[in-house]
């Protein structure tokens, strides 16, 4: 141990205890040499320099006081001509000497002597090694020109009235005043704008140049008519403006020499202050000019960022977010980097837009930009991405630095965010709301299949109207769908309402079914004070409290509406039960006013024929239904939830015990194991209890565990869904998983084909191979073979996305071009295929199903055309693709951000809707159909009550298909002509279709279809090729099925039937057959016992606990 301690060296002594208490010399034998930085600014030069030129505000203070003791200079030589007694004589004496007092001499002096001192000091500061440079500067020779004669003046008394022409003082002083503000905008730390400088040196100029040409005038008519101040103002004015009127005029020859220079020098400096002033002012118009902080801070405004604005976005933003009321008095200030589009100048200059949107040229990156716009003062700031970019990620990033610049510049400011890629999502975290379009896209056309026309309801829902489109129209469908189109989504405190006060304790169904009966609203959700998930359809077992805030659908919310009871009847003689006795039926008339929507509430007999009773007339009946549908109950009984034969779920609970077990033994419930990208909600689905093969998912080629090349091959027992795209982006899993929810019946599965340009990744296909049912295969729209392989003669619906290459183009509205072209062959060759296709466009909808004879589209557009003069926002609803839900633009959702800034609930409810956000007991979109075994039911009050009563449902629209009356002479006309042209189009289209796949169409009849099927299974599965000559039996079979259906297509160039939506149509319509009901179903694990989801959950985690989550960043 004495050892180790010997082995220590000792500290140093600066380290000791000892030798820091007594103190110890020895640490300033160091080598340590102090340094001192800055050296040079310790001479009296740098001192001075800093003091008069590099400090900002002490600069300032000089200039200031230069900038005084000139116009002091000035305004002394007026007085001394004022104080002068003008002398007789034309001597030119006159102008060589005057008169000055002894007072005035010395003041004048005194200005001449700091003058000089102040000029020589800054010029000997400002050397940089050219003495001429300093001394031929122009201020410097005035100031020598008006210091040293007074200088002089006092080492020889006789020159004290020597003339000197101190007025050239004001362009010394309009010089220390540019300089001055210059300095000034320095110290303030503000970029003022160059206009405010232009025109200062302009009107400096102006009076300079009048100023002078006064004094000048003055003095040399001393020897002529002896003008004073105001006459030579007097002659100035009037010949600087041209008008010359003569009475006063030069007499000698100096002053009409100096005159002469004046003009000249006039006619040099003020054009070309003029000129700079205009190309200031053009730039300025291009560049937007500020939003000034006093406006900022009285008025209250939005920013809206964009890469580049086009006319179809601002019309959007602008018409959407003033339709609401209380934004009326808000600015809109537009911050883009490019110069304004000439439509959009066009349209800024419309009075009622150039009042309200200020254009700002600038990027949201800088901060002197987001200054002028007045950012950190700004209500809001939305932040819109370039969807017409040919790379959409980089389009996103360049979002994504746009809403890091405005939160760090603005950290208060709420933020409204589009972002395009959802793997991009999770950067913009802490924007205040988000819409990531690729997720709302193909969750949208996702539900579509399964739930027709949901595109449009969404749409519908999120766009603002006051239903009053249409109302003009003959036809009756129009006037209605126009008018269930104004319905939106409102909310309210329970407490505060009037529409649902009495449903205090009650269960949501029955709040939801009375305040339909009672007002007409569908009360669709609600959320609880002390939480933020918004609930859809919580069921019959959620009791309303008073501090629950009630979502509802209705033509306007409730505080703009009046209530009035005109039939008053006694309550005593209503009965309790609504279809007791004579049903009653409340018929709602509603008027639309300047934001106040007038509900009348009457009593009205039902029109029905069967008596009092809603029993079903036996006659033909195969089975018996209860004369009577069930009262809702204010309280929820777990007894009366349950699924009748009208809303029979079909799922694998409610099959026999045989099948159920074979179920469970393919698909298990779960969250999927692997998720593509950062950011994407965990939603409980139907799962493999093993993944797929990579091979497997590979429709159209074989591999060793399966041999089929084709979607026939593989005998569906469902009709398929084709989604025609051109990569598998990370958006693509956003279709899936709406379609393998948890609550869709296993048995209604539809097998789901990926049709893709380019083959997909590997993180995509690990994210899918979980999915029952998936499959992929590489091919286009293009062509016909690649068609018929993936199924597209077995399929139910098929989706054609927008393609991304495409989306930019020479000609804006040229982009849908390809797109439109390849689904009008599909709509022309499979007229039976129910085609849904995202355009980059609306206003390309019209040429989607295109018939050119068809005279009822064209009435349509002439509809259309109308309701766009009046202002609609909803012009485009009438054609019949988008009314039917066949054509979507994800653009149609843009306002669902605009929207939000006053509504912030609906992002969050339109998720829960497509199925994107799962809340655990918060409901689902779902669809049911009415048959001829539900016509009994009659009236849609009636189905909300049925439907209310038995599975707690809420229906919230209906989706109605009619057939099409052609009642015009035209539609004859044209009919005639197609029926005497079929011939010769019927011949047309065979030659055209065999130009186009170069076979000839009469070798092959219809006849030899089962052989050609039989030889067609018997080498299906040693076909290994997928090239169009290793498959000569698809390329026959796309003949036969092109020639029959343009044989079909070409006697019926008409539509036959139409779509359309009604949203929360009134409770007296009536129900027709084939009517697809939308609903929102109440959340099925929410009627299960704890130990159920406990045991589907176990299956995910078994599941999960064999993989490795991977995502693709």
């Amino acid at each position: 141990m004495v050892d180790l301690e010997s082995e220590v060296p000792p500290l140093p002594p600066r380290y000791r205890f000892r030798d820091l208490l007594l103190g110890d010399q020895g640490w300033q034998n160091d080598d340590r040499v102090q340094v001192e930085f800055y050296m040079n600014e310790n001479t009296f030069k740098e001192r001075l320099k800093l003091f008069f030129i590099k400090n900002q505000r002490s600069s300032l203070r000089i200039r200031l006081f230069n900038f005084s003791l000139k116009l002091l200079s000035c305004l002394l030589y007026i007085i001394r001509v004022l104080l002068e007694n003008p002398s007789q004589g034309n001597e030119w004496s006159h102008i060589f000497w005057v008169n000055r007092s002894l007072p005035l001499w010395g003041l004048q002096v005194s200005v001449a002597l700091i003058s000089l001192f102040e000029t020589i000091l800054l010029g000997y500061l400002s050397y940089k090694g050219n003495i001429w440079e300093q001394i031929l500067r122009i201020p410097f020779i005035l100031e020598i020109i008006n210091a040293v004669p007074f200088i002089i003046s006092i080492f020889w008394p006789s020159l004290r009235n020597l003339f000197v022409p101190v007025f050239l003082n004001c362009w010394l002083a309009k010089h220390a005043l540019e300089n001055m503000i210059n300095d000034l905008h320095r110290a303030i730390q503000r970029t003022q704008s160059a206009m405010f400088n232009q025109v200062l040196i302009l009107i400096s100029t102006l009076l300079c140049l009048i100023f002078t040409c006064i004094c000048g005038i003055q003095h040399l008519e001393r020897i002529g008519k002896k003008l004073n101040l105001f006459d030579s103002l007097y002659f100035c004015i009037v010949t600087f403006s041209t008008v010359g009127f003569g009475d006063v005029t030069p007499e000698t020859w100096s002053s009409k020499l100096f005159v002469v220079a004046m003009i000249c020098v006039a006619l040099v400096v003020l054009p070309i202050q003029f000129e700079q002033l205009a190309y200031l002012w053009m730039e300025r118009q291009k560049s937007g000019g500020n939003y000034s902080r006093h406006r900022a801070q009285t008025e209250k405004h939005v920013v809206l960022c964009v890469s580049s604005l086009k006319i179809d976005l601002l019309m959007d933003f602008l018409n959407e977010f003033y339709a609401h009321p209380r934004l009326q008095d808000y600015y809109v200030v537009i911050l883009c980097p490019t110069e304004m589009d000439v439509q959009v100048r066009r349209v800024l200059q419309i009075p009622m837009w150039s009042q309200r949107v200020i254009y700002l040229q600038g990027s949201a990156l800088k901060d002197q930009d987001l200054l002028r716009a007045k950012m950190d003062d700004a209500e809001a700031c939305f932040i819109l991405s370039s969807r017409c970019e040919v790379d959409r990620t980089s389009s996103d990033h360049q979002t994504i630095l746009r809403a890091w610049a405005v939160k760090d510049f603005a950290p208060n400011c709420p933020l409204y965010v589009q972002i395009l890629k959802p793997e991009n999502k999770f950067h913009i975290k802490f924007a205040d709301h988000v819409v990531c379009e690729e997720e709302f896209k193909y969750a949208m056309l996702a539900l579509n299949c399964i739930c027709p026309a949901t595109s449009t309801l969404i749409t519908l829902l999120v766009h603002t109207s006051r239903g009053q489109e249409g109302q003009q129209s003959p036809e009756q469908w129009q006037k209605m769908y126009g008018r269930c189109s104004g319905n939106e989504v409102y909310h309210i405190v329970l407490e505060e309402s009037t529409f649902f006060a009495e449903y205090e304790g009650k269960s949501f169904t029955y709040a939801s079914f009375h305040a339909h009966k009672k007002f007409g609203v569908c009360l669709i959700g609600v959320r609880r004070e002390d939480n933020k998930n918004i609930l859809l359809n919580p069921g019959p077992r959620y009791i309303m409290n008073a501090t629950d805030i009630c979502f509802y659908i209705n033509i306007t919310k409730e505080e703009n509406s009046a209530f009035k009871n005109q039939d008053q009847q006694k309550k005593s003689n209503v009965s309790r039960s609504f279809y007791h006795g004579p049903s009653r039926l409340p018929v709602h008339s509603i008027i639309a006013s300047m934001g106040t929507v007038a509900i009348d509430l009457q009593d009205t007999s039902c029109r029905s024929t069967s008596g009092p009773t809603l029993s079903l007339p036996t006659e033909g009946s195969k089975e018996i239904r209860r004369p009577s549908i069930a009262p809702v109950l204010e309280v929820a009984d777990t007894s009366s939830i349950q699924t009748c034969d009208l809303l029979s779920d079909q799922s694998e609970d409610e099959t026999t015990p045989d099948e159920e077990i074979s179920s469970n033994l393919e698909y298990a419930k779960g969250y999927p194991p692997y998720s593509p990208y950062i950011g994407s909600s965990p939603t409980f689905c139907h799962l493999l209890h093993e993944k797929v093969p990579f091979c497997c998912l590979r429709l159209d080629k074989s591999c060793q565990h399966n041999y089929y090349e084709d979607a026939k091959a593989y005998g569906f027992k469902n009709k398929l869904i084709i989604v025609a795209a051109e990569t598998a982006g990370n958006g693509l899993y956003n279709f899936i998983v709406p379609l393998r929810a948890y609550y869709r019946p296993k048995k209604e599965l539809n097998p789901i084909v990926l049709l893709l340009d380019n083959p997909p990744d590997m993180h995509f296909l690990d994210a899918i191979c979980w999915f029952p049912m998936v499959y992929y295969m590489v091919g286009s729209i293009d062509n016909l073979d690649d068609l018929l392989r993936c199924g597209v003669t077995f399929a139910a619906n098929m989706v054609v996305v927008d393609k991304e290459s495409t989306m930019s183009a020479e000609e804006d509205y040229m982009a849908d071009a390809k797109t439109i072209v390849n689904v009008q062959t599909l709509f022309r060759l499979f007229s039976s295929l129910s085609i849904i296709t995202e355009l980059t466009h609306p206003a390309n909808m019209r040429f989607m199903q295109f018939r050119a004879k068809d005279c009822y589209s064209l009435a349509l557009s002439k509809l259309e055309k109308k309701e766009r003069e009046k202002g609609s926002n909803l012009a485009f609803m009438f054609r019949l693709p988008f009314a039917a839900g066949r054509v979507f633009s994800i653009s149609m959702l843009d306002t669902l951000l605009y929207q939000s800034f006053v509504k912030d609930y609906m992002i969050s409810i339109t998720r829960l809707l497509l199925g994107l956000d799962t809340t655990p007991g918060s409901g689902f979109l779902c669809s049911m159909k009415i048959t001829e075994d539900d016509l009994w039911i009659r009236t849609y009050a009636r189905l909300y009550q049925k439907l209310c009563s038995s599975t707690g449902d809420v229906p919230i629209g209906i989706y109605r298909t009619e057939s099409q009356k052609l009642t015009t002479s035209e539609s004859r006309e044209i009919a005639s002509q197609d029926w005497t042209s079929s011939l010769v189009s019927r011949k047309y289209s065979v030659n055209h279709l065999k130009s186009q796949i170069s076979i000839s169409v009469e070798e092959w009849e219809d006849t030899k279809d089962s052989k050609e099927q039989s030889h067609h299974r018997s080498n299906h599965r040693n076909s290994t090729s997928s090239d169009q000559s290793d498959h000569p039996l698809l390329r026959r079979k796309s003949m036969q099925w092109a020639r029959r259906l343009s044989r079909k297509d070409e006697m019926n160039d008409h539509q036959s039937t139409l779509s359309y939506i009604l949203i929360n149509p009134s409770p007296d319509t009536r129900l027709e057959l084939n009517d697809v009901v939308y609903l929102i179903r109440p959340d099925p694990l929410a009627y299960l016992p704890n130990s159920e989801p406990s045991r589907k959950n176990s299956i995910c985690n078994a599941m999960g606990q064999d993989s490795r989550e991977e995502t693709q960043l």
